[in-house]
């Protein structure tokens, strides 16, 4: 199990036998006993490589590869009886080729979607800047004043505490401290550019809504919650600063 076109092997098989076995739900639930400690071992073996690599067999179809269930089965009963009919040089061959294959197509997609993600970015910018109350600054940046504070203003060096949500801009949440319960404390020199800059437009108290272009974000990057070229939209309400001189003076 140490190389890696074996793991794909028994992973391909276990969640195709599970796929297959779906119609047989009925039949095969009233079957299963869960009863002793071995059954439930091997029960959870079975599950935990199934529910863990379900999305691999998903995703392959997605990219366009189609996946032939019943061989599956066929190579899984082969593999546990030890009757294969290919050898292990053949299979190594083969699954290694798949992997060549799956990752030629998930980097043309990634491709696509940074295409699609850099024109769409540009358009939802150019909308947000015509709007009412938004202000862009010099590196392109945009904010909104949603509430108005009247406490000191941060410098790059100081530590914050804010409570933010950020979304991209068809609305999906990928963070949020709000969501956590808990306020978010960081130097400010040491997050995305656009933090950096729009937080220290804020007084304490205020709440402001950051629209962030991907080069004063994570730029051509893809994160997997952040699309490469993706711009970005932050709510962010400044709660208190600590000011980096007080900081290193406590610390002395």
């Amino acid at each position: 199990m140490k190389s890696i076109y074996k793991i794909s092997l028994v992973a391909l098989a276990v969640v195709g036998l599970t796929a297959c076995n779906q119609e047989q739900q009925s039949t095969t639930a009233a079957e299963v006993k869960l009863e002793t400690t071995q059954q439930k071992q091997a029960y959870s073996v079975g599950a935990s490589i199934g529910k863990y690599m379900s999305g691999h067999i998903k995703e392959q179809e997605e990219l366009g590869l189609a996946v032939d269930r019943s061989l599956i089965i066929t190579g899984f009963t082969n593999g546990l009886n030890d009757e294969l009919k290919l050898t292990e040089e053949e299979m190594q061959t083969v699954l290694q080729s798949l992997d060549e294959t799956l990752n030629e197509k998930r980097q043309a997609q990634a491709t696509a979607m940074a295409e699609k993600a850099l024109a769409e970015s540009a358009a939802f910018l150019a909308e947000n800047k015509a709007k009412e109350g938004v202000t862009t600054t010099e590196s392109g940046l945009q904010y909104e004043v949603l509430v108005a504070g009247s406490g000191d203003m941060p410098a790059a060096e100081d530590t914050v505490e804010v409570h933010y949500v950020g979304t991209l801009i068809d609305g999906t949440e990928f963070d949020s401290s709000v969501a956590r319960g808990e306020p978010a404390k960081f130097p400010l020199n040491r997050v995305i550019p656009g933090w950096t800059e729009g937080v220290q437009l804020m007084p304490v108290g205020a709440k402001y809504k950051f629209v962030i272009p991907a080069e004063l974000a994570y730029g051509n990057r893809d994160t997997g919650t952040i699309p490469a070229n993706s711009t970005l939209i932050f709510e962010v309400e400044l709660l208190s600063i600590e000011k980096a001189a007080a900081a290193a003076a406590s610390e002395k």
